[in-house]
């Protein structure tokens, strides 16, 4: 026997390893199972070239065992196995890799996975076990060794009497603290929990025996029952991704069990995207656009990502960062050949091949989006229901950086048959001589089907998108215009629906009655910034109009932010009233004799246009008692 002790800086590494970079304790047997993997595929190599290897393709295993007295957990395969130098060599020094190494001399072999490295990651058996044993008989070696530890403080290599060509992890497992419960590593079914969630794809079969309990037969139906143990040899693994099969080997049927079992949805998916990519960047993608947003997927708790992949191996449930905020609702993952088994969430960040596989991701799903959209409006129609508002916020956030991007993927209902539309849709079917995009902003459709402008601008033959979500307008105003076409909102004071001579006449119209839109202005207080006189509405008699770059529909949202009641933002406001209505005429009449109650007038004026525009009445007690005093006092 051979006492060898850890260098200080393996120390070191083992300690923050252990404390700091796996969070999760079970992630021991997802890398003890690759290392497995890695020395069958070794022999499996051998095999093609070395008929002496006697194992065939299909005998290449690993074994769990669990043995609750003993409080040891065993990890069997019969791979390549490590002889007493590499035994020395690959667990002696903390991050050397025997696998690594295999796999630089070996570059140009196709069809070898090697996943896993011996080093960081079989330290992390550390974590649950206060001993590892690890017995290996190489292959073409007579004699096996057995290498040794409890810790950071050495280790041992001695020979021993294993047989058969291969590796046996023994790790005995900790007892239980009142801050962790060790036994869950003795438990089958938690084993087998885990090895369906990291390893469930890798190629080898992973088997583990089951013990049950069975009832004995017995022809006295009033003894006691007894029960017997019975042993079952389960494969706990699928061993053949469905990612990497082919296209033309599965049916939507496989596709959608496949996204219900493993995303927790009960409704199959919207669209499937399953593909390839092979270069720069080499990886399997399979992702789910879903037809209905989770529960918690608007809440603060949602937590986006990818599950990730390294050759079949997950390395991380959830990867935030190869999805983009817009397109947070896919689910699925990716496989990659070129990332490490042992990659840190930091790491990733800053991988090179992450954020090209990202970019592509992106690509694929706009894609897919746009072909949905042409080629099955209604499915469309129902995507965007459920996740528009995401895509919307796209185009607002990060000040317009993705506006391109999403542009062609918005709809909105117009005055037009209440239909969807594109914006590409609108453009094309915009009255001729048409420069404008008309939009409106209300909770309802059928509350902008009210507003006074709508039935102007229907009037001349403008179709009218209706925005009913609070970050639409936010949307078009970040987008600024849409093939040369500016946005306007119907109820912005710029809005310009006159010939040359109607606004001739409209500006000697005000003039004229300057004194008295003034004293409407001072009644009504500071609450608008002026009152004038209109050609815009027909049939109504007033509307709220907005001026500067806040609308009344933004300031409502703005102002219902938290944290925005010590801020407030208020929309520059206008009291517009309709020059043909007799209610001018009344006004002016006012005016000449009766200055006081004009005032009065101006203020239900005022009340009456906040109503019609969704504002609602700023002084519902003052608004009562001028229209009870109109009741009673015939004002």
């Amino acid at each position: 026997m051979r006492t060898k002790q850890f260098k200080s800086e393996s120390k070191k590494l083992m300690d923050m390893m252990i404390n700091s970079i796996y969070t999760h304790k079970e992630i021991f047997l997802r890398e003890l199972i690759s290392n497995a993997s890695d020395a069958l595929d070794k022999l499996y190599f051998k095999s093609l070239t070395d008929s002496n290897v006697g194992i065939a393709a299909d005998e290449f295993q690993i074994e769990i065992v669990i043995d609750k007295e003993a409080r040891t957990l065993k990890i069997i395969d019969n791979g390549c196995g490590m002889t007493e130098d590499e035994l020395d060599k690959n667990l002696g020094t903390i991050a050397k890799s025997g696998s690594f190494n295999f796999k630089q001399e070996n570059d140009k072999i196709d069809n070898v996975d090697i996943i896993g490295q011996f080093g960081v990651g079989f330290y992390s058996a550390f974590m649950v076990s206060d001993k590892v044993t690890v017995e290996s008989l190489a292959y073409g070696e007579k004699e096996a060794f057995c290498w040794e530890s409890e810790g950071a403080e050495g280790y041992t290599v001695s020979p021993c009497d294993k047989t058969g060509v291969g590796t046996t992890v023994t790790l005995h497992i900790k007892e239980n603290t009142e801050d962790e419960k060790y036994d869950e590593f003795l438990d089958q079914y938690k084993i087998s929990a885990l090895v369906k969630k990291y390893s469930d794809y890798i190629r080898h079969p992973i088997k583990m025996a089951f013990t049950t309990k069975e009832p004995v037969p017995n022809d006295d139906k009033d003894a006691p029952t007894e029960y017997k143990d019975v042993t079952e040899i389960r494969t706990l693994n699928s061993m053949v991704p469905l990612w990497k099969k082919s296209k033309t080997e599965l049916k939507d049927e496989d596709y959608n069990n496949f996204y219900k079992d493993k995303f927790y949805d009960y409704n199959d998916p919207a669209r499937v995207i399953h593909y390839k990519t092979e270069g720069q960047a080499t990886y399997d993608a399979l992702l789910y656009i879903p037809k209905q947003p989770p529960f918690d997927y608007y809440t603060k708790e949602f937590e986006k990502g990818l599950q990730l992949y390294s050759k079949g191996v997950l390395i991380m449930n959830k990867c935030a960062d190869l999805l983009p905020d817009y397109f947070s609702f896919v689910k699925g993952l990716v496989d990659s050949e070129d990332l490490s088994l042992n990659i840190s969430r930091e790491m990733l960040q800053h991988d090179s091949q992450l954020k090209l596989i990202a970019k592509t991701i992106e690509k694929k799903i706009k894609n897919e989006l746009e072909k949905m959209l042409k080629d099955d409006r209604e499915a469309y129609e129902a995507f965007f229901k459920a996740f528009g508002v995401q895509l919307k916020f796209g185009v607002y956030n990060d000040y317009g950086m993705h506006k391109d991007v999403l542009k062609d993927l918005l709809i909105f209902r117009t005055s037009k048959e209440k239909k969807y539309a594109t914006l590409k849709e609108y453009v094309e079917n915009m009255k001729e001589g048409q420069d404008t995009v008309y939009y409106a902003c209300g909770e309802t459709d059928e509350k902008i089907e009210m507003l006074p402008q709508t039935d102007a601008v229907k009037e001349k033959g403008y179709e009218i998108l209706y925005l009913t979500e609070n970050v639409d307008e936010f949307a078009l105003m970040m987008l600024g215009e849409y093939d040369g076409k500016k946005f306007m909102n119907i109820c912005d004071d710029k809005l310009e629906l006159d010939s040359e001579d109607e606004k001739k006449a409209l500006e000697t119209e005000n003039e004229a009655n300057k004194a008295m839109l003034d004293l409407m202005k001072e009644a009504v207080g500071d609450k608008i910034n002026a009152v004038r006189f209109t050609n815009k509405l027909k049939k109504h008699p007033v509307c709220i109009t907005s001026e500067g770059g806040i609308s009344l529909e933004m300031e409502k949202t703005l102002n219902s932010m938290p944290g925005a009641a010590d801020n407030k933002v208020k929309a520059q406001l206008v009291l517009e009233i309709n020059a043909s209505h007799p209610i001018a005429e009344k006004l002016k009449t006012l005016f000449k004799d009766d200055s006081e109650t004009l005032k009065k007038y101006s203020k239900l004026l005022y009340d009456e246009a906040c109503l019609i525009g969704g504002a609602g009445v700023p002084d519902p007690v003052e608004h009562s008692n001028l229209v009870c005093e109109l009741m009673t006092n015939g004002i």
